[in-house]
């Protein structure tokens, strides 16, 4: 065999292992949004992924390594949402728009493709501290997101208000999602959004 051909052999070896580490993410980033962390399993995992539970370990140390990458992939499907209305919005419409698609019907019921911050909020204390530290990064970028939209206030104020947006909507969708009355779901969002209206409380350059 050619020096050539055993290279390749490695590189397409590295790309299905990618490949396959890459679905077991993306797997368990459903499964922990779905059923929280505690739900999840290993075996379940690999099992819903079409693979092996044997082979879990060529791929991760530990569950909590494994748990840890989910929730930065999960965290980071959130992220990329806010980029999007972000992007596809005038400026002076961002966060009102934000609020509005993180408070919507749709995302109430999609838990397990949704934020994985209202959906892990409440178990993310007792996980472990590479977990913990993999969500908290993707907060931080989501308060930053938020308070680059609002140009019009001091440095330590603009954060301030985006702390305070941030956890309105993630408690916000927690609650609204907690109860079993549909009406009373709908009326924690409903005020929320009343709270946030109108858009011209903030004033972006």
């Amino acid at each position: 065999m050619t020096i050539m051909k055993r290279a390749a052999i490695k590189k397409d070896s590295i790309t299905r292992k990618e490949i396959t580490h890459a679905r077991i993410v993306e797997t368990a980033a459903k499964a922990i949004r779905r059923s929280g962390y505690s739900g999840t399993g290993v075996a379940d995992i690999m099992k819903e992924a079409g693979l092996t539970h044997g082979g879990f370990y060529a791929h991760f140390p530990s569950r909590d390594d494994m748990l840890a990458e989910a929730a930065n992939h999960a965290a980071a499907e959130t992220i990329e949402v806010v980029k999007q209305v972000f992007t596809s919005t005038p400026k002076q419409q961002r966060l009102w728009a934000l609020m509005n698609v993180y408070l919507s019907d749709t995302h109430t019921a999609n838990i397990e493709m949704g934020c994985s911050f209202a959906a892990l909020g409440s178990e993310m204390h007792r996980q472990a501290p590479e977990v913990r530290a993999a969500s908290t990064q993707r907060i931080k970028e989501m308060i930053r997101l938020i308070e680059e939209q609002i140009s019009d206030q001091t440095q330590a104020s603009a954060h301030e208000e985006a702390l305070l947006m941030v956890s309105t909507m993630v408690g916000t969708l927690m609650l609204a999602r907690a109860v079993n009355d549909p009406e009373l779901s709908t009326a924690f969002r409903q005020s929320a959004l009343k709270h946030y209206a109108p858009i011209d409380n903030y004033t972006h350059g």
